[in-house]
């Protein structure tokens, strides 16, 4: 084993290279991790390759991380020059092992900005160090600034050409965005309650995504599995309440512009009709988006959930939203600015959920739906002529979740079961006694 500092640089030379040639042979790795070995029993790499995986051995990390680490330090603070194929090769090194260290993401960024390295290329080492790390923060705030810069790079025609996605603009987004989202599912499994990562989620909605009607439909069954299956998740299910919250304020919003236009149009008959033609026909599909229907369904889920798993707490606190967003809809109240308002301000609603309504007035019993009671105060709009064309059916409100309480307090053996049951129909008494 090397141990003079001689000895200990050409090791790491070789397991630098090593990891590089790695890469040269398989581009399709996805996934690292550490063998555990305590001593190199073998004059061989300690760098394993097997199909898709790549492995190193945990005997030299030791030598490994410390001394990347001194000579990226030494680089930044002009003692060392290294040219610009060994910082992406000793960042990328570095960052596999210890992905929160801030100074290699911001030497990658130059050399990103410089043309040196290929964007896309950091997506993937960020891809990778999060199946080792799935909750580095500092890995997901590299990748969002990583997108925003394909981001101008995609909304600038001269640069289109360049095929850094090899696609057209369209579809290199819907690309971008679909591999955001694996890339999120796979860290939120790795990682209970994956804050980062579901924050991350909604980034990209919001701005690649653009929170359209389609993609917030399709998140919203795509996760309908996932939250199955980690019942206590909380992050998981707060992001089916952004989904619905902002399926709700993207039908309001979109139902007022519809509304506005066909008002220029009546007092302004000179004006070309292409010009509001683009929003109306935007506004069609917000239109046919059943509101009660998908709310309904998000009870029918939370019913079967608290049936199948008992004693999750997750999982009344999700009920408590939906049935707040249902109790809005099927009095005809129209959801309006604050919903939209909280769609965009994501990162200070995730994980904020959970708490005790019973102690608070109604603006304050439900904060973290984004949702204020002011919006009673809204004008007949559009979507309350629809509403009342189309009522909530009946199959859930206040006295079927009266019923619902007594059924499982009245089967359920599991203590916390009981006090969760207790405890939402407290928060029913109080939440409509206002």
């Amino acid at each position: 084993m090397a141990e003079s500092p001689e000895e200990v640089a050409v090791l790491v030379q070789r397991v630098v290279k090593d990891i590089r040639n790695a890469f040269q042979r398989n581009p399709h790795i996805d996934e690292i991790g550490l063998i555990p070995c305590p001593e190199a029993r073998y004059n061989r790499s300690p760098i394993v390759l097997v199909e898709n995986k790549l492995g190193v051995e945990s005997w030299c990390v030791k030598f490994l991380l410390p001394y990347v680490h001194n000579k990226l330090v030494l680089y930044r603070q002009r003692r060392q020059w290294l040219n610009k194929d060994e910082l992406i090769d000793i960042t990328c090194t570095l960052l596999l092992l210890n992905p929160d260290f801030t100074t290699a993401w911001n030497v990658r960024k130059e050399l990103i900005l410089s043309g040196t390295l290929n964007p896309l290329k950091d997506l993937h080492l960020g891809k990778l160090a999060l199946t080792k790390f799935p909750k580095s923060p500092e890995t997901w705030i590299h990748r969002r600034w990583v997108l925003q810069q394909l981001i101008q790079e995609n909304s600038l025609p001269g640069l289109v050409t360049k095929g850094n996605l090899g696609a057209a603009p369209v579809e290199r987004i819907h690309r971008l965005v679909q591999e955001e989202m694996n890339v999120c599912s796979e860290a939120a499994g790795r990682y209970p309650s994956n804050y980062n990562a579901w924050s991350h989620r909604i980034w990209v909605l919001q701005h690649l995504g653009k929170l359209t009607v389609k993609v917030l439909l399709d998140e919203l069954s795509s996760t309908k599995y996932w939250v199955s299956m980690h019942v206590s998740d909380h992050s998981g299910f707060h992001y089916r309440q952004f989904l619905l919250k902002s399926l709700i304020g993207r039908t309001v919003t979109d139902n007022n512009v519809l509304v506005q236009n066909q008002i220029i149009n009546e007092q302004n008959p000179s004006l070309q009709k292409e010009e509001s033609a683009g929003a109306e026909a935007a506004c069609a599909e917000e239109q046919s988006v059943d509101l009660p229907r998908h709310l309904e369904e998000e009870f029918e889920l939370c019913t079967e959930l608290i049936d199948s798993y008992p004693g999750h707490e997750t999982l009344w606190c999700h009920r408590r939203c939906v049935f707040y967003l249902q109790h809005h809809l099927s009095n005809k109240i129209p959801l309006l600015s604050a919903v939209v308002s909280s769609v965009d301000s994501s990162d200070e609603t995730l994980n904020n959920s959970h708490h005790s309504p019973a102690t608070s007035p109604m603006a304050q019993a439900m904060d973290v739906d984004g949702l204020n009671e002011s919006s009673s105060k809204q004008g007949y709009t559009q979507e309350t002529k629809r509403l009342k064309r189309a009522p909530m059916q009946d199959s859930f409100g206040p006295e079927v979740e009266y019923r619902f309480i007594d059924k499982v307090l009245s089967t359920c053996r599991d203590a916390d079961q009981a006090r969760f049951a207790t405890a939402y129909r407290k928060w029913l008494v109080t939440f409509l006694g206002q």
